[in-house]
Order: structure tokens, then sequence, then C-alpha cells
């Protein structure tokens, strides 16, 4: 089959490609000034509290290599957390810490991290290592989220999120991101996490990919990924609307977590997100926009 052909047929199938959402969608609908409130997580979390949208507590900020002096102190005070780029993105540098062994701190694939390993690490975050275009960057030590136990079983180590597609203030697409072993417990389709695409009235997985192939069973729990109810959905639809607005941006993938005690957690919100999610739902997302453009013209 020529590139003209699957092109054609990708069209037909309502698949939207990078160049049209690049053009067409974020052109259009993301004013450059308000990139910085999705680019920066401590940026979003501000906002986020600032709406009373519910997000992972934030502990510390460390903006400079002098900084670091201040890391035993911090870390003193909570035996489990977080360390996150403030500008990263892909899941890049995110070190998750889940209890302490001695003077060691014990990861969540059961690895043990020595102090100056965990400190080299919150160095190169500073240092910009992995962070939007190199820059330096600032570390921040956050809550570390607990998942509900809903998803233990469909879920490896690490923490589920959902990703919810917000078009001109409606969900119009998500998928529910499930770490696997050969991902290395991270929530990262790229790195071999399972994508089950979500319907968006009722929160039920209806088809799952992993690696771009059709899955059914979690390749680790052995449980079923499709037919399951994704809780509190009404409320991950309302914080993705909210965030949405706030953010005053038309195209959006808003990140939400599943703490064990607090529930629905926005984790970060994204200005470019990434297309798999039309592979994780077996179907294009360009009609839903479509349909919700032919909606809003009506009014």
């Amino acid at each position: 089959m020529s590139w003209w052909s699957r092109w054609k047929g990708l069209r037909a199938a309502g698949v939207l490609g990078m160049n049209a959402r690049n053009a067409g969608v974020i052109l259009d609908y993301n004013p450059r000034k308000r990139f910085p409130y999705v680019d920066s997580k401590r940026k979003m979390d501000e906002l986020c509290r600032k709406i009373g949208v519910p997000t992972p507590d934030l502990y510390a900020v460390l903006v400079s290599h002098s900084a670091l002096r201040h890391l035993p102190r911090i870390l003193d005070k909570h035996p489990e957390f977080v360390v996150k780029p403030n500008r990263g993105a892909g899941g890049r540098g995110v070190l998750v810490i889940t209890g302490r062994k001695g003077p060691d701190y014990v990861r969540h694939n059961g690895t043990v991290l020595q102090a100056e390993d965990l400190r080299q690490h919150v160095s190169g975050v500073v240092s910009g290592l992995f962070s939007l275009g190199g820059n330096e960057d600032e570390a921040l030590i956050q809550q570390r989220v607990v998942p509900d136990p809903v998803l233990e079983k469909i879920s490896y180590q690490g923490t589920a999120d959902i990703r919810v597609i917000v078009y001109r203030g409606e969900p119009v697409m998500a998928m529910l991101r499930l770490p696997t072993k050969a991902s290395g417990g991270r929530a990262n389709l790229h790195q071999g996490a399972i994508g089950a695409g979500v319907d968006i009235a009722t929160g039920v997985t209806h088809h799952a990919v992993l690696k771009d192939r059709k899955a059914e069973i979690h390749p680790d729990t052995k449980e079923s990924v499709i037919g399951f109810q994704v809780p509190y959905w009404s409320d991950i639809l309302e914080m993705s609307r909210r965030v949405s607005r706030a953010v005053e941006m038309g195209y959006i993938g808003v990140d939400i977590v599943l703490d064990r005690a607090r529930g629905p957690l926005l984790l970060e919100a994204n200005a470019r997100p990434g297309l798999a999610i039309q592979i994780s739902n077996a179907r294009g997302i360009a009609p839903e926009l479509e349909r919700v453009d032919r909606q809003l013209s009506q009014k």
C-alpha cells in the first residue's frame, strides 16, 4: 500500500495527524502566552490551588545547586516522596521514593538508592538534564501518590494515570495508562505501559494496546483491562474542564491520578498532548473535534 493510500485511509478514519494537530488546533486555540502555565509544574500547582482543583502536595522547590544543602533536612520530614523536574516532559527525571532502608532510599521498584545518588539525581534535575530545551531547571519535592487499591489488579508497581483530551472546554477522548514490568512501573506508553481507551460517556475501558498492538490482558497481573470502570469519572471530567478554563487553552491533555486517601488529583496538563490516545481508543479524534465545533457554532 502506498503512503498516499495509507494517508487517505487514516483521514477517512478521522485520525488527527501531528501536522494537523499543530497547525489546525494548537496554533489556533493555545495562545503562546499561556504555555508557561502548563510547561511549569510549579505554576500548574499554584493555579490548581487557586481554582480549588486537588493536586499532590508540594513539599519543597530547589531552585539552585546551592539549595542542595537543604535536601537532607527537607527529606527527613518525608519517608516517601517524588522528585520531579519543574519543566520536564515524558516522565523523564521523575524519581519515586516509597520508603527508607537505614540511611538509604527505596524506590518504587524495590531498588535501593544511596543518599549521595539521590543528591546527584536532584543536582541533574537542577542542571536541566531532564528538562525541555535542556535549560537549568528547578527540582520539585512532591507528595507521593499512593494508588487507589481498585487499580492494583491492572497496574504493575507504579501509579496509573488518566489522560483526558479537552477541546474548547469539552472532554473529547480519554485513556487509562497502566504501568507494566516492561515500562519500569511508569505510566509511559513509549516505555511499554498499556494504553486503555476510556469511553467518555461512561468511564469504562473498551479497547487497549500494548506497544501499538491490541491487548486485553495485563501482561504481569493477568487481569483483563477491558470493561474496567474508572472511579470518580464525573469528578475527573469536571476537573479536566476546570483546568482547561483556567489555563485558557482550547486543546490540552489533562493527567489525573487516583490517590488512595484523597481521590482524583491533578498531576499535570500538556499543551501538546500526544496522538497515541487515538490508537488506545481504536478511533480518530478528528470527528469529535468537528462535533464540538458544530455544537459551539449553533449556540
